[in-house]
């Protein structure tokens, strides 16, 4: 059944339901490219660092969403069935417990690489691969047993098909098969999230901003003339950050609104804007699983290494070559 065009709002959620599937779509193959080359690379490296247990976790993380998104472009295709939407319902769980695990694992890396900097002599038990091991499987169990587990289990109500609770939308059969109680908590869920989200860009952008001051001081007593290594180092510190802030900071900024919108069910023209944002913006914020790859690179002399032994394309191109040969380790 196809949903009917907000005409007083300007708005066709079936055209831009069918913009949002492409969207995917294009985003899903390249993505499926980057992070199974990223996998191969990742499993040859040995995991005697905290960066490097954080850095395969991030794989596995990055991975498992690029996995789901075949169901996100069918979902999202007019015309759907109730049984397709109601297990992208389900499914979204775990896409999203993978979206916020990857948050949290790279605000962890940024830790890492500041204490890193901080401290390059010593190693405190933080940075130790043991302390990473048991850090992400309690981060891991408590996001499952918290906010993924509970939200899939309170999605046991059968959809109604009135007309206060379109089953033709994907977002809104996810409601109606909710409880009261699990409407509410999935309300809870959005603003932990939005709070870990926040934490998290806090960290990251002390952490850079330290890296940065720290390697640019280091350069101008060990090569006070070489302006331009200086100036891409602090390009390439900064580029973390903004690739974290872009992906994730509009998603974080429009879910809080339009989550709550969605549990009070009332299909008005602001709940269309605020759909319309919310799934733009979470797909910007899947498309992390393309840019991760270059934060590998960036950030992991080791990784950049392998890569550069990994020639599946052949000869690598002498501009890209001399980045993957760089010595600096962020």
């Amino acid at each position: 059944m196809a949903s009917p065009p907000l005409v007083n709002c300007g708005l066709n959620m079936n055209f831009f339901n069918l913009v949002m599937a492409c969207l995917y779509f294009a985003l899903f193959i390249p993505a499926l490219v980057l992070n199974i080359v990223t996998v191969c690379i990742s499993w040859k490296l040995k995991a005697k660092s905290a960066f490097i247990v954080y850095l395969k976790n991030l794989v596995v993380a990055d991975l498992l969403m690029t996995l789901m998104i075949p169901l996100k472009v069918l979902s999202n295709l007019p015309g759907a069935s109730n049984g397709l939407m109601v297990l992208d319902c389900h499914v979204s769980s775990l896409f999203y417990l993978c979206l916020h695990m990857s948050i949290i694992l790279m605000g962890l890396i940024s830790l890492d690489r500041f204490f890193k900097i901080v401290r390059p002599a010593g190693k405190l038990f933080g940075q130790s691969a043991l302390f990473a091991r048991v850090a992400v499987i309690i981060i891991w169990t408590l996001l499952l047993s918290v906010n993924t587990i509970p939200t899939m289990m309170f999605n046991n109500v059968q959809p109604t098909n009135n007309s206060q609770q379109p089953t033709n939308n994907t977002a809104e059969v996810c409601m109606s098969i909710k409880s009261e109680f699990g409407k509410r908590y999935h309300e809870v869920v959005t603003f932990e999230c939005s709070v870990i989200f926040l934490v998290v860009s806090l960290v990251m952008g002390f952490c850079y901003t330290c890296i940065s001051k720290r390697v640019i001081m280091s350069y101008r007593i060990s090569r006070s003339t070489d302006v331009d290594g200086g100036r891409k180092i602090k390009a390439r510190v900064f580029i973390v950050l903004a690739v974290f802030l872009i992906c994730f900071a509009p998603y974080h900024i429009t879910r809080l609104p339009y989550v709550h919108r969605q549990v009070e069910n009332k299909i008005t023209c602001q709940w269309a804007s605020l759909k319309v944002a919310k799934s733009f913006t979470l797909w910007l914020a899947t498309t992390n699983v393309c840019l991760d790859p270059l934060i590998y690179v960036l950030l992991c002399k080791a990784f950049r290494e392998k890569l550069y032994q990994f020639k599946i394309f052949g000869q690598w191109p002498s501009t890209l070559a001399q980045v993957i040969n760089e010595d600096a380790d962020l």
